[in-house]
This record gives structure tokens, C-alpha cells and sequence, in this order.
């Protein structure tokens, strides 16, 4: 009596580490799935893959313009803010560039070098553009991406989704689909082991 006791436990705990091991995997699948529809295609999309340096030539901040804080904003959520364009030399060609922020700063602006995140105070605003020119002028030179094929002459300061951070992204999945891969062979064989036991 005792031991189909331990038999009948012993198939539910298999049971719900083999139900626990497929929800790990699926849930990894659905991560995979979710990275390669969001981040993935940025990170293709990106053309500023090489990094080089950059010397500030002119730092200047023009009178305010107007930008939507989205694409496809309603007239209401236009804002303006003060216009900083930073023109920097690319060290791997001598031109003379526009830096920008992101990828996105050159979608949703090109005239400005630094586009805000949204709709704030504008006396913030203007403070923080007037921080960021000055750290430019304090520190002119720096590291930054360009175009090696040459279909965007300008740069910017640091990519939205890095090379790392594409790594970063892929390592939780990663893990969760290593660890519920294992804990499915880790059944099978405890599985293989209590049939080979009772066939003795």
C-alpha cells in the first residue's frame, strides 16, 4: 500500500516538473518571438554599426521649433523646444557632420541634434538643452557611430539597441529554454530509471 503511495507521488511530481519544464520552453518561445518582431528589426534597420570618434565643432541652439512628440500626434500634442544642433568632425573621413542622439532623434526631427522624450515644463526643457550643449562644449571628443556604406552622412551618439544590448535581450530566453529543456530530460531519465528499477 505504502509503495503505490510513492509510485502515484512520484508520477504527479513528474508530471508537474514535465508540465513546468514545456511552459519554460514555451515561454521562451514566446520571448524569441517577441524580440525578433520588436528589437530585431531596429537593430537591422540601423545603419550607424561602426564606431569611430568625434571632435564638436560648433555647438548652437536655435529659436524654438515645433515637433510632435509621436508620429502621427494630433496638432495638440505638437510642443516646441529650443533647437540644439551639434556639429562635430568625423575622425574616419574629416567631414563635417550633424550629430544626433539616437536613430529616432533623425526620425522625428532632423533639423535638431536633441529632441525631448515628451511633453514637459519648458523652463526643464530649456535647462537640460543648455546642460547638454555645455557638456559639448566642455568635452569635444567622443566616441560615436557612423555609416560605413555611406547612405547616411550624418552620426549619432549612441545606438537605441546596441550589439550587447541585442545579446542582453536574447540571454533571459536563453536561460529560461536551457533550463526547461534540462528539467525535461531530467524527468525522461528519472522516468527511464524507475521503469528499468521495476523491470529488475
Amino acid at each position: 500500500m505504502l509503495g503505490k503511495k510513492l509510485v502515484t507521488a512520484q508520477k504527479r511530481g513528474e508530471t508537474r516538473a514535465l508540465c513546468l519544464g514545456l511552459g519554460m520552453v514555451a515561454c521562451s518561445m514566446m520571448m524569441y518571438f517577441f524580440i525578433g518582431i520588436t528589437i530585431v528589426p531596429f537593430y537591422t534597420k540601423s545603419v550607424w554599426t561602426t564606431e569611430t570618434v568625434c571632435k564638436v565643432l560648433k555647438v548652437n541652439i536655435k529659436d524654438k521649433v515645433f515637433c510632435p512628440n509621436s508620429e502621427g500626434s494630433e496638432d495638440e500634442e505638437i510642443f516646441p523646444y529650443p533647437c540644439l544642433q551639434v556639429w562635430v568632425n568625423l575622425t574616419a573621413s574629416g567631414q563635417e557632420v550633424m550629430l544626433y542622439q539616437t536613430e529616432d532623434t533623425l526620425e522625428r526631427n532632423p533639423e535638431c541634434s536633441y529632441v525631448p522624450d515628451k511633453l514637459e515644463n519648458s523652463k526643464d526643457v530649456k535647462a537640460r538643452i543648455e546642460t547638454i550643449a555645455s557638456n559639448f562644449k566642455k568635452y569635444q571628443t567622443f566616441p560615436c557611430y557612423y555609416d560605413p556604406g555611406g547612405a547616411q552622412t550624418n552620426v549619432i551618439l549612441s545606438r537605441l539597441y546596441p550589439s550587447k544590448g541585442l545579446l542582453f535581450a536574447f540571454l533571459w530566453p536563453t536561460l529560461m529554454f536551457t533550463g526547461g529543456c534540462l528539467i525535461i530530460v531530467l524527468v525522461k531519465i528519472s522516468q527511464y530509471v524507475s521503469v528499468l528499477s521495476a523491470w529488475q
